[in-house]
């Protein structure tokens, strides 16, 4: 083994990273657990978690997030706010800046896979000088286990991981200190300046985002699972705060995958090999599967407040921030499958967080509707979410994950289509959000009754029940639902002002229509 462990190094060394400390490849997690402890990147919660504290960066940082402009990308990446071109010079100083990092630290180097169907997935090589950084990437992407493969592991991209460093905008073009850089000549990424985990992940879905579309296959920001079989899936469309964890995390379903997945012409796969779920006021009642990761050996707690004494942690509290994150190997959820992959979709299901209170709780689409909603990748914020923000803020994010999109959302969503006709899937828009008016005077809706729909969908119940158009948003509602009060499915008879109600869906139907022009 410590042959292998010098050609490995040496393997590093020609990559150009030339290490003066230690080298830890591919540590079990309860090897990972004891580094990260001993180095003070996290504490040890009640029950066993490991509890780490990204601050000051508690979130994803997009305008520090860049992709090298050159003779591969210039032509296809969806240039604009989203993917900011940064010039090869400027990258070739970074990367220069990173290694000369790196080779003075402790690296922990993970060797993992992005994508479960074999025929598509992408060899991935993590280099951190964090623990954390390795722990994280092994948590949510698929790991090898097999000794003899890992160590004749060849990466097809690799990530340098430098949380601790920090650019020089007049020198490197970035717009701060922290800088998240793809190159894919190179099949490089270089993050430095924070220590969010997310950013690895959404870096890798970023680059799954540009290769797939050129193979004919659909990337997209979903969950998905399936019933009694493989051939009945379901996929969950939707941002941050819409549910699509919570939803597909269901104990009569099988889940495939929490957040990204794949649709080829052999079915639909999973990216990744674990879940992040936000976990802000987690309820052991309504969610008790992703309750359970919360108390257990292996789940990575990320700005959850902890007691430093008694190790109690405290999921009701956003006093860090409200997007605390609990990162879980996909097999805590008791119904799942390891194989994370499936047929074809019966149903999507594109879920939204309306909180004007306008949106009908469930409506089916016309294909021209699901195009429609695709593009626009609705929902809104609240007050509380982002500073500044004092009263909802409508929030339209293309094929409902712009900022991963590479290339334009056109793409994708003729992909989409594509697929859902030649699989003649049905779908369905679900609003999770307010009911009875906006926020701050009607309510959102119990997630009991968001369950009792999609379960009506995905059983058949609402396959032929008659609908009534909504004359505004021109989306069909089922007149009846199991399990669900009448009254609540057309949004309108739930406010106390109808007036009030028209006034309010006139305008978000404005505002659909103000930003499908720059896709349509």
């Amino acid at each position: 083994m410590k042959s292998t462990l010098i050609e490995k190094n040496k393997s590093l060394e020609s990559f150009g990273v030339k290490p003066h400390g230690k080298i830890y490849w591919n540590l079990s997690t309860p090897a990972l657990y004891e580094e990260a402890i001993n180095r003070n990147e996290g504490l040890t919660g009640k029950y066993g978690p490991i509890v780490v504290n990204t601050s000051p960066f508690t979130g994803r940082s997009p305008k520090d997030k860049f992709i090298v402009k050159d003779s591969v990308t210039a032509d296809k990446v969806w240039w604009g706010k989203i993917n900011q071109p940064i010039d090869e010079e400027k990258f070739i100083q970074l990367k220069k800046l990173i290694l000369e990092h790196l080779q003075r630290k402790d690296l922990f180097v993970k060797d993992c896979y992005v994508g479960a169907d074999d025929r598509y997935r992408i060899t991935l090589r993590i280099i951190s000088e964090r623990a954390i950084g390795a722990f994280f990437a092994g948590t949510m992407f698929i790991q090898e286990n097999d000794l003899k493969k890992l160590e004749n592991f060849t990466p097809e991209f690799t990530v340098l991981h430098a949380p601790s460093l920090n650019a020089d905008p007049k020198v490197h073009g970035t717009n701060s200190g922290t800088f998240i850089v793809l190159n894919f000549k190179e099949k490089l990424i270089l993050i430095g300046g924070t220590s969010y985990a997310g950013e690895i992940k959404k870096s890798m879905f970023s680059v799954m985002n540009y290769l797939l579309p050129q193979k004919g296959i659909m990337p997209m920001h979903a969950s998905a699972n399936y019933g009694k079989d493989e051939n009945d899936t379901a996929i969950f469309f939707g941002l941050s705060g819409t549910g699509k964890t919570t939803l597909s995390a269901d104990p009569d379903r099988t889940l495939i995958g929490d957040d990204e997945h794949g649709w080829s012409d052999h079915g639909v796969f999973n990216f990744e090999g674990g879940c992040y779920a936000k976990v802000i006021k987690l309820s052991e009642k309504t969610e008790p599967e992703i309750y359970e990761t919360t108390k257990r050996f292996g789940t990575m707690l990320e700005n959850v407040v902890i007691d430093p004494l008694t190790r109690e942690i405290d999921l009701n509290s956003d006093s860090i921030t409200e997007n605390t994150r609990g990162s879980y190997p996909v097999s805590f959820i008791p119904n799942m499958t390891l194989k994370g992959t499936a047929g074809h979709p019966k149903n999507i299901i594109m879920l939204t967080c309306d909180a004007f209170g306008v949106l009908p709780p469930i409506s089916k689409l016309t294909f021209e509707q699901a195009m429609y909603h695709f593009i626009s990748g609705y929902t809104a914020k609240v007050a509380g979410t982002e500073r500044g923000i004092t009263e909802p803020q409508a929030t339209f994010s293309p094929c409902f994950g712009g900022p991963f999109m590479a290339l334009h959302p056109q793409i994708y969503a003729k992909l989409l289509g594509e697929k859902i006709k030649n699989h003649s899937v049905d779908v369905w828009l679900i609003n999770t959000g307010w009911s009875g008016g906006p926020y701050g005077t009607g309510s959102r809706m119990k997630l009991p009754l968001t369950r009792a729909m999609i379960k009506a969908v995905l059983d058949g119940s609402l396959k032929n029940i008659e609908t009534k158009t909504d004359p505004i948003f021109g989306v069909n509602i089922p007149v009846l639902c199991p399990g669900v009060p009448a009254e609540i499915l057309q949004p309108k008879n739930t406010w106390k002002d109808p007036a009030a109600y028209d006034k309010k869906a006139k305008e978000l139907m404005e505002m659909f229509e103000k930003n499908f022009k720059e896709y349509g």
